[in-house]
């Protein structure tokens, strides 16, 4: 496929701007003490990009932030043909991302995934109908009223739930802001929610999300906040295909049983990205369950994972359309 800057018709991607180079582009976090340098902690995934054939640009996340893009990007010269490319670094909302995108658009860069598929799989709310019969139920809000907030609860009964906000849990503060026993218990409900949206406080994304809790298989509790762990992995994907798996967590024992991928693979082929990740979890009674997607550019990939390897698979996964 030599094709570009893509939108979505039918849940299908349609590439509308040639491109006409076979290269791939990666985009990392300059380090904010050093232009020239890689953020610290994209280091080895640098490397491991340059040394399987990938090209690599830095630009400043702090001038982005800050909301000057056209600085952040301006030690990246604009290119003369359309050259597709890949960000790995930090979270971005979906409107930051929009902005890099269409700012390195102006550079001839194309950012794999346009700005709905990055907020397709980075909001749990937008992607919930395509995984919702593999994910545990959820409701979710943008009214953070006392009303809005028990109308929620209701839903799930006496069930136990978490809270979240679209992107992120405050899961390392299990009992006091993410774990509720008991829905119908609105006086708990409200007190973990206001603890969540304390902590969050100006990174909550967008509201509230309630998500049913699931009994999974138990590995062991976190070293450092105590929040117990269960058996996770992360996924990978490129154009619907598997590109790796990994532990999630990089404490407990987690054995040689892992997921059979061929119903999560086809769920992947609906999936409105090119590329993602999608966190899969494994119940007491043996079933595997979804528990979020991720746009593929801002899922980090555990401390133990084989950065090497995976480079060498992203690379083969996007083959055809480089």
């Amino acid at each position: 496929m030599k094709e570009g800057n893509y939108k979505c018709r039918k849940n299908k991607f349609i590439f509308y701007k040639y491109l006409k180079t076979n290269r791939m582009r990666i985009l990392f976090c300059d380090s904010v003490l050093d232009r020239k340098a890689v953020e610290p902690a994209y280091d080895e995934e640098m490397q491991c990009a340059v040394e399987n054939g990938f090209v690599t640009s830095l630009f400043s996340f702090e001038e982005r932030c800050a909301g000057d893009v056209s600085s952040a990007l301006k030690y990246i010269s604009p290119l003369d043909e359309m050259e597709l490319a890949l960000y790995r670094g930090w979270m971005l909302t979906p409107l930051e991302y929009e902005r890099l995108y269409e700012a390195l658009i102006q550079k001839n860069i194309q950012l794999v995934n346009n700005p709905e598929a990055y907020k397709h799989c980075h909001y749990l709310p937008f992607s919930y109908h395509q995984i919702a019969s593999k994910t545990p139920q959820s409701k979710w809000s943008t009214n953070l009223e006392d009303k809005s907030i028990q109308a929620l609860a209701e839903f799930f009964g006496s069930k136990p739930i978490i809270v979240k906000d679209y992107v992120k849990s405050e899961k390392h503060h299990w009992e006091e802001a993410c774990y509720i026993p008991d829905a119908s218990d609105f006086n708990h409900v409200k007190s973990v929610v206001s603890q969540f949206i304390q902590l969050r406080g100006d990174s909550l994304n967008e509201g509230i999300v309630f998500r049913e809790f699931e009994d999974l298989t138990f590995l062991t509790d976190h070293s450092k906040s105590g929040m117990p762990l269960t058996k996770e992995f992360r996924i990978f994907f490129a154009k619907g295909n598997v590109v790796d798996i990994f532990h999630y967590w990089d404490e407990g024992e987690y054995g040689d049983i892992q997921p059979d991928l061929e119903e999560f693979v086809e769920i992947a082929q609906r999936i409105e990205s090119q590329f993602f990740s999608m966190d899969v979890a494994q119940k007491k009674n043996g079933d595997w369950i979804i528990m979020e997607l991720g746009d593929g550019q801002v899922a980090g990939l555990p401390e133990k994972a084989n950065v090497d390897v995976f480079y060498r698979k992203l690379k083969e996964g996007f083959a055809s359309l480089a």
